[in-house]
């Protein structure tokens, strides 16, 4: 069977209609219900039920889910297998949000070429739906992330809680100020901030990355939520400033992983984030 159609059909469980794979697969509507149809006819049975809501799994497209994830895997992990380099046992791929990769995911690294020197590494940086679609197709094996998604046959493990502060450049600057930088840190955050700050009109500026924001309060001045992490230095260093009596947010960051897998590699990976998770957490 073409993985290709296998691709589109778990693109198309995982979004829910055929117009958002379509896009998130970069070819037309058309061309998505081609490869849904040839895999139907190919099966003998339909495998989505469309409606109002979008497409549905029916009973036997849920049954074919577990065949098409293992068959996407088979072939990820081919290409892994071959490309691995020599000297090397296995391979291990983590995507994760960029801000993660900020003072957090870069001692994971560190750790795993301690304690597993023999595994190769492929680190990526991305966003909650292309993780979590990664994961499904066995093209991710771990992703760090904050909003995730639950889907069958994977675990939503939680790491620790970021703590979001609100800080300024300059402390003189009234708040909400012109220069606050809305950063898009999903919709639990969205929840809190209107939450406690109902009357605060729209921002102007508005960012899906905490590294842009930091980069834009640096060097233009301004304000905006970042999780105590990013900025802890630039407290320390008098570049910014925590908003007195602003409140505190919290921005759970989770793991995501197959459920079912029996690698050695991906234990010890996990148990390396957990390790380094508790640490993270305790800090003041």
């Amino acid at each position: 069977m073409d993985t290709e159609l296998a691709r589109t059909f778990l693109m198309v469980a995982a979004t829910g209609n055929f117009v958002a794979a379509a896009s998130r697969l970069h070819v037309t509507q058309s061309t998505v219900s081609a490869r849904i149809h040839t895999l139907e006819t190919t099966l003998g049975a339909r495998l989505f039920q469309r409606g109002r809501n979008g497409a549905e799994l029916t009973p036997a497209g849920k049954r074919f889910m577990r065949h098409a994830k293992h068959l996407v895997r088979t072939v990820e992990q081919a290409r892994h297998d071959v490309g691995l380099p020599q000297g090397f046992r296995d391979v291990l791929t983590l995507s994760g949000r960029i801000a993660l990769w900020e003072g957090f995911l870069p001692h994971w690294v560190a750790w795993m070429r301690e304690a597993a020197p023999d595994v190769s590494l492929r680190l990526e940086i991305g966003f909650e739906p292309d993780i979590m679609q990664g994961l499904i197709e066995g093209s991710v094996d771990i992703g760090v992330m904050y909003t995730p998604t639950s889907r069958t046959g994977l675990e939503v493990e939680p790491l620790f809680d970021e703590i979001l502060l609100l800080v300024t450049s300059d402390l003189a600057r009234s708040w909400p100020d012109e220069g606050y930088i809305h950063i898009d840190w999903g919709p639990e955050f969205h929840a809190q901030f209107s939450d406690h700050h109902p009357d605060v009109p729209p921002p102007t500026l508005v960012a899906n990355i905490g590294w842009l924001g930091v980069q834009q309060l640096l060097a233009y001045g301004g304000s905006g939520y970042f999780p105590q992490r990013l900025v802890r230095h630039y407290i320390e260093a008098g570049q910014l400033w925590h908003v007195p009596g602003s409140p505190q947010f919290k921005l759970p960051a989770w793991m995501v992983f197959p459920r079912d897998s029996d690698s050695v590699t991906l234990k010890s990976a996990l148990d390396g984030l957990r390790t380094l998770a508790r640490e993270e957490q305790a800090r003041p």
